[in-house]
């Protein structure tokens, strides 16, 4: 080479790679491993996809697509969102859950994977009450619970009732859009307050249960961002369901069923409330992580 090609070479400009798909992919997923995000890659598509507007399988199809300006832009709002803590489901706007597009946001806990066994087990313990059943949905957030339980059950009449108003503005906007809205009903309700001496054939309840002094540990997109009235049992996590489970004894029709989420480790305390308030065939079931998740059981029937 001579001295004027290196001359000419060291004035060009620095080539720049284009911000294609793949590339801004790679470089968010990498950014969210070095964050400690449990799902790197997973959250990357996710916000990419919904910055574009697009399916996440038009990433892979769109790979060498480059990025304009604007996209960028909108896609690095995004980013400083998630870096901030703030979950996923909230930025996205929206939660799977059972199947079932639920649209979130902070006035409702994020449905999880967990709450479906929740939904086996009621399901699975009333499989002879199919065609029929008045249900309530206690602590009902999103609506997930009940509006699930009324999509596999199409005949059955579904109560959901919250302490707060907001969540139940997000539950029946999420009926009305899932089509379930003609047999839930929402009641704003302090636990059994506003039911009277209203009886069901079904009670299904995921209430508060993380211990007070264990929420400042919650990773930061727990603590910062989800409602603490929806996560908050109280000093060892209990102080709601040990209301609920007197009060669902009197609320259930003979033979009727009690099902329950409940905390890692706390399963033995609920099943031994269950079975201090008369509740017969208590079961204990694990969710896909192993833990004891769901405590479920009947009222005696009638002589």
């Amino acid at each position: 080479m001579t001295s004027g090609e290196r001359d000419a070479a060291a004035s060009a400009p620095e080539r720049v790679d284009p911000w294609t798909i793949r590339r801004v992919l790679t470089w968010a997923t990498q950014d969210f491993a070095a964050r400690g995000l449990a799902s790197p890659g997973l959250e990357a598509e996710l916000l990419l996809a919904h910055a574009l507007a697009v399916p996440r399988i038009r990433l892979i199809a769109d790979n060498q697509r480059v990025l304009s300006p604007p996209e960028l832009q909108s896609l690095r709002a995004l980013i400083q969102r998630r870096r901030s803590g703030e979950p996923s489901a909230y930025i996205l706007g929206r939660r799977e859950f059972y199947g079932l597009d639920f649209q979130v946001d902070s006035r409702v806990l994020i449905p999880r994977p967990d709450t479906e066994t929740l939904i086996e087990v009621a399901l699975r313990r009333t499989a002879s009450q199919s065609l029929f059943a008045q249900v309530l949905d206690l602590c009902t957030g999103s609506g997930c619970v009940a509006i699930a339980l009324g999509h596999a059950r199409t005949t059955w009449r579904i109560i959901a009732a919250d302490i707060s108003n907001d969540a139940l503005d997000v539950a029946r906007n999420n009926a009305l859009r899932l089509g379930e809205a003609h047999h839930v009903a929402f009641v704003h309700s302090d636990l059994f307050a506003a039911l009277s001496d209203q009886r069901f054939d079904v009670i299904t309840c995921n209430p508060p249960y993380i211990g007070s002094a264990e929420i400042s540990a919650l990773p930061v997109d727990v603590r910062d961002f989800e409602p603490r009235l929806a996560l908050d049992g109280g000093d060892d996590g209990l102080q709601l369901i040990r209301k609920i489970v007197p009060q669902a004894r009197r609320h259930l029709n003979p033979g009727g069923l009690l099902a329950m989420e409940v905390g890692a480790g706390q399963a033995p305390a609920v099943s031994d409330l269950f079975a201090e308030n008369g509740f017969a065939a208590i079961e204990l079931q694990r969710d896909y992580g192993g833990h004891q998740r769901v405590v479920s059981a009947t009222t005696p029937q009638e002589p």
